[in-house]
């Protein structure tokens, strides 16, 4: 008992005039829907077409037609006696010895057919059977987003980090039995039944794998920024869909096993906003900074200000930028630290001191030298770098452990 195949593709005007009734679609099915009912379709000599109504309900020798995109499903009694996802059209029969119950064309996924043999009905079907569309392409508009602040780890930036984030994502259904055996509930397969919308308010479903997907947005952020093909930037994710949904989809693959349980995968991710916290933008405002030393924009403002300080010190009589030429990074360093000390009182050690004079002095307190500011130590390094004094190699450590990065 299964389907015969008549035709390939579209219905055209032959069959159409051969075949008077024949089972299509329900019309105007939002494009969020998962699941709906086969409808049947008259033709009169005109080729006008009307639909009987609800009833999907088919029989021995019922024609069907299975659009491109779609998947057909047969049941009995909550049970699969019929699986067709080839575009074409088909004659159900229930004593052929040449019809099939499970055409699958090519390409289509191998773990298919274990589902269907797992949930193939496992008598001898009825001549009375329930017929279902599934949706094979992908579902767009559902939307996620969070109302407080969701943390990570983040690699690049070497910190906890927080944001809140809304936006869209699409999916797909990429098993049909899986996903009407273990997710769609039964009000959705009965005779008569409304379709099964993800985008459908009411749908209890549908809110469970927006609450699922909103669960899975940490773990997403964590698995992108964490991820060396990226390029660990935080900052590429609102454009790279296919990218963050490949994380997203791990990680509710990770947590819930949506493809693996239920036939389902995120294929795109569309981020509208992502507002991070305070700690978090101050951070990513000093890696700015650091960035734009590291660039060439940051490297020609470097130059004019070491051009600056050059001919200021000319002015002065001093030579101080010469002096650096040929020293290591410890002793550039050390000499640039010790600009910035106190001179320290001078001591004869041949001094004799007088027996009634005290043998020790309490001596200065010295008070201590102002913390620099990070921004112009690192102007310092750059000119530095420049002159040659120091490699590219040192700049980028010394400037790693000013920045704390």
């Amino acid at each position: 008992m299964g389907f015969i195949q008549a035709f390939v593709g579209a219905l055209s005007g032959t069959f159409a005039d051969s075949w008077k009734d024949y089972y299509v679609p329900m019309e105007r099915v939002p494009a969020t829907a998962g699941v709906f009912r086969a409808v049947q379709k008259s033709v009169d000599g005109g080729r006008g077409a009307n639909y009987k109504g609800s009833d999907n309900i088919i029989t021995n020798g019922s024609k069907i037609i299975v659009p491109d995109g779609m998947a057909l499903v047969t049941l009995q009694d909550g049970a699969i006696t019929g699986f067709v996802a080839q575009p074409g059209g088909f004659i159900y029969s229930s004593s052929d010895p040449n019809s099939q119950s499970f055409l699958a064309g090519d390409g289509i996924l191998s773990t298919l057919k274990q589902s269907w043999e797992r949930f193939k009905f496992g008598g001898i079907p009825g001549a009375q059977q329930l017929a279902f569309y599934v949706n094979l392409k992908e579902i767009p508009n559902n939307r996620f987003g969070t109302q407080s602040e969701i943390y990570w780890d983040d690699a690049y930036l070497n910190a906890q980090v927080g944001a809140m984030t809304r936006g869209t994502y699409t999916l797909k259904i990429v098993d049909p039995i899986l996903f009407l055996k273990n997710f769609v509930p039964v009000q959705y397969l009965t005779a008569n039944a409304q379709p099964f919308d993800f985008g459908d308010m009411d749908n209890d479903a549908g809110e469970q794998l927006f609450n699922e997907v909103v669960a899975s947005l940490s773990p997403a952020f964590s698995n992108y920024t964490n991820d060396p093909s990226k390029g660990n930037r935080i900052t590429k994710i609102q454009g790279d869909q296919l990218g963050f949904a490949k994380s997203l989809s791990q990680a509710v693959e990770d947590a819930y096993q949506w493809r693996t349980d239920r036939g389902l995968e995120v294929v795109k991710v569309a981020i509208q906003a992502i507002e991070y916290d305070e700690d978090t933008k101050a951070l990513l405002s000093d890696v700015k900074k650091a960035d734009a030393l590291s660039g060439a924009r940051g490297n020609s403002f470097a130059q004019q200000a070491y051009a600056r300080g050059a001919q200021a010190a000319g002015q002065n009589g001093g030579g101080m930028g010469m002096a650096f030429m040929g020293m290591g990074m410890n002793a550039a360093q050390g000499m640039m630290g010790a600009t910035q000390q106190q001179p320290q009182p001078y001591t004869n050690p041949n001094l004799q001191f007088n027996q009634q004079q005290p043998q020790y002095q309490e001596q200065p307190v010295q008070q201590a030298a102002p913390a620099e500011d990070p921004y112009e130590k690192l102007m310092k390094l750059k000119q530095l770098l420049d002159a040659g004094v120091i490699s590219q190699q040192e700049f980028d450590a010394a400037k790693a452990k000013t920045l704390g990065i």
